[in-house]
């Protein structure tokens, strides 16, 4: 996989589950990388174990942003930022509040937006490009999704608005996973009764896995996929397009 090794990858959210998969699959493939997250231990303790960079920020802050942004580019180029932070929400209509809404909003779009207006000149120095996380939740509805669904659906139209504002210099796509096993996750995951029913829910009847994600956005970000911009792509065992059982 052909690619520029000399502009750094930004990833916010860098210690999560998707994030550090996809920040040690850069660094063995000798690519700089910073990591930021509102865990200094965290981000240090990753940092330090892969030869990466880590970043103390808080994505609703648009300072600490700009901040991050301007420390992790090599000569005012980044050469990708991805945006690794995320929610998961889930309440019934009837529990569900204002502030449940705007807070998913805030994480999963706002924090997306500041994110790549921060960056974008050093984007554009290097044709660098950026990945976003939508979900299969906002292709296919589901009990207890309003909030995050939402949310995640609006990643979906910022995607394609920023693509095609930032044509040809920069490219921006998104992945919408399902649920995959990471901390995030966890609540859902972690009792094996629930994750195997929702598993069997896809019909490749499994949980995904952070590295698969990680793999696909490490595509994303390379020259490989120099031709993919303002896509939104599924990566979710069939669940989004397919059903299975008898017809």
């Amino acid at each position: 996989m052909t690619r520029d090794l000399s502009a750094p990858i930004l990833i916010f959210g860098g210690a999560g589950g998707i994030g550090e998969a996809l920040a040690r699959r850069l660094r063995s493939a000798g690519q700089p990388v910073s990591i930021t997250s509102r865990c200094p231990e965290r981000a240090h303790a990753l940092a330090s174990q892969i030869g990466a960079t880590a970043l103390v920020c808080d994505v609703l802050d648009p300072d600490t942003v700009g901040a991050a942004c301007a420390a992790a580019a090599r000569d005012g180029r980044l050469g990708g930022v991805v945006y690794a932070v995320g929610s998961i929400p889930l309440k019934p209509l009837a529990r569900a509040t204002v502030d449940d809404m705007l807070t998913a909003y805030r994480i999963n779009v706002v924090g997306a937006f500041l994110a790549v207006q921060a960056s974008v000149d050093a984007l554009k120095a290097a044709g660098g490009s950026v990945v976003l996380f939508s979900s299969v939740a906002a292709a296919q509805g589901f009990p207890n999704h309003a909030a995050i669904g939402a949310a995640k659906g609006a990643v979906g139209g910022l995607t394609l608005n920023l693509a095609a504002e930032l044509a040809p210099a920069v490219r921006v796509n998104a992945i919408a996973p399902s649920l995959t096993a990471t901390p995030l996750a966890a609540p859902l995951t972690k009792n094996p009764i629930v994750a195997e029913s929702i598993a069997k829910l896809h019909p490749i009847p499994r949980l995904g896995d952070a590295d698969e994600v990680a793999a696909l956005a490490q595509f994303l970000l390379s020259k490989d996929a120099g031709w993919i911009t303002g896509q939104i792509i599924g990566l979710d065992g069939g669940r989004s397009t397919l059903r299975v059982g008898k017809s």
